[in-house]
């Protein structure tokens, strides 16, 4: 599995386009930071085509991933982001739209989960 950076493309359900924003600085991959756990949750989410009638929310912000941070390596005692990674999403239907990884960005840097 390929480590996630603030390049790495990741969209909910409805192809919105998550915000990333790195914690950490000092590790990088080509000259982009490495995500570390907590990175991709709260994040906001731009361009949510979900529109509808009343009672439907485009996605606005990340929540908390469910899958996707490793096991085994960390920095500054924070796990790494794995291409597998995913969590749910603020939009309607509540607890059932998704984000997920579209392309890491980078074909470098392997991890375990």
């Amino acid at each position: 599995m390929k480590l996630l950076t603030e390049k790495s493309s990741l969209k909910c359900l409805h192809m919105g386009v998550v915000r990333n924003q790195a914690s950490q600085h000092w590790v990088t991959i080509e000259q982009q930071a490495v995500l570390v756990e907590n990175d991709p949750e709260g994040r906001d989410i731009d361009h949510c085509p979900n529109r509808g009638p009343e009672g439907i929310k485009p996605c606005g912000k990340t929540l908390k991933v469910h899958v996707g941070y490793s096991a085994f390596i960390t920095i500054g005692n924070h796990a790494v982001c794995l291409d597998d990674l995913w969590g749910l999403t603020d939009g309607t239907p509540p607890g059932l739209v998704k984000f997920t990884v579209v392309d890491p960005e980078q074909t470098f840097v392997d991890g375990s989960a």
